[in-house]
């Protein structure tokens, strides 16, 4: 009998075994995992060029908003950075998983952002389509075609595609232009590869030198844009993480979100990541000769103005810089009337419409100046905010 019993408790001994080993490695792993995340974290935060510099000017700048002097000394910059020697990986076919849904945003971000940042060109949207692609899969950045699109359009100081968030959303394309675009991000999204680009995660015009240029690894020329990627480990595809769905409305997106009411005040300390309601001035704002300041950060890094009614290009751009006199990250958007100054962040679409004037300034002081040419007649046309047409 006493064997029985034995037998009995050994098998039920034997049956818990895994489970109090599971819980034992559960409860012992879980800190050592989340250790290795923080740690994960921290070393993303730290690359130069992350998601969380904004904005990450360079991306497709107009040459029209550059003075000529400016331009020849990126390119010269640019230049003395050499493309690195040996093959370069292409990237791994992009594997989608998710709803019909997801394919139709992730579709549509990826086909306005071709035609946004690389035009009608073949090679240059096939290379943007590539990068995209690249970062949704990147740990450091988005986990959605449509999120990596639009990264940091919600924050006042800018995002990683200037369309997004300078007015250039308010453009109009063609049925053609569309169809085509669509159909190569058609083919990116079934596992096509362009293999020129490699594995890069980011690019920048050659007229342009942002401060994360030469610190990240030169792989090659598509036209005029450069196209890099993160030295190491981070670099390459070995860092990348499954695709898994979950797109935003593009038509959300690209539409924006209404105003928020406004409040009586705010933080002292902004998240930059959430939406931003107009807020009493700070006191140790600048005072402007033309215009009204209608919104600022404490921080000074981002700004709405009321533009003074017959002001100029230059007047408009004067007050931008005596209200970005500090280094770094600066933001300057301008409006006709209080009225068409936006509550809020991002910038719902009827503000976008009515943007007058645009001024971005990178970490490296690097300055894109954008003009609604209607109101601003007589500017090259690569100064010019685009416009529905």
């Amino acid at each position: 009998m006493d064997d029985v019993l034995n037998r009995r408790m050994i098998v039920a001994l034997m049956a818990l075994l895994p489970i109090m080993l599971m819980v034992y490695f559960s409860q012992t792993m879980q800190p050592m995992l989340g250790l290795a995340a923080a740690a994960q974290a921290a070393e993303l935060a730290a690359l130069p060029g992350n998601a969380a510099e904004a904005p990450v000017v360079g991306l497709e700048p107009p040459m029209g908003s550059l003075s000529l002097d400016a331009m020849d000394a990126a390119r010269a910059s640019n230049a003395r950075n050499p493309f690195i020697t040996g093959p370069i990986d292409p990237a791994p076919p992009f594997r989608f998983s998710g709803s019909a849904a997801d394919f139709a945003n992730a579709r549509e971000c990826l086909a306005l952002a071709a035609m946004a940042e690389a035009g009608p060109s073949d090679i240059g949207q096939r290379s943007v389509i590539q990068v995209i692609l690249n970062r949704t899969r990147h740990p450091a950045f988005a986990k959605t075609v449509c999120g990596v699109v639009f990264e940091g359009s919600q924050r006042v100081t800018g995002c990683q595609f200037t369309f997004t968030c300078d007015g250039s959303l308010a453009r109009r394309y063609g049925e053609e232009a569309w169809a085509v675009a669509r159909s190569r991000a058609d083919q990116a999204l079934a596992g096509s590869v362009f293999a020129q680009v490699g594995q890069s995660t980011h690019y920048h015009t050659d007229w342009v030198y942002p401060s994360w240029s030469p610190k990240l690894e030169k792989l090659t020329q598509v036209e005029t844009h450069l196209f890099f990627r993160w030295p190491g480990r981070w670099g390459t595809a070995k860092s990348w993480t499954a695709y898994r769905g979950g797109e935003p409305s593009f038509a959300a997106l690209t539409t924006g979100p209404a105003p928020m009411p406004q409040m009586s005040g705010l933080p002292d300390i902004y998240d930059l990541d959430a939406s931003v309601a107009i807020a009493p001035l700070p006191l140790d704002t600048p005072k402007v000769s033309s215009g009204e300041v209608v919104m600022r950060l404490p921080s000074g890094k981002a700004n709405f103005i009321v533009l003074a009614t017959g002001a100029g290009p230059q007047a408009a751009l004067s007050t931008a810089k005596s209200l970005c006199t500090g280094q770094g990250t600066c933001r300057v958007m301008g409006w006709l009337s209080r009225d068409q100054v936006p509550a809020s962040f991002p910038l719902p679409r009827g503000a976008r419409d009515t943007l007058q004037f645009s001024y971005s300034r990178d970490p490296a002081g690097a300055e894109i100046v954008l003009y609604n040419c209607d109101t601003f007649p007589g500017l090259p046309r690569e100064q010019c905010i685009p416009r529905g047409r």
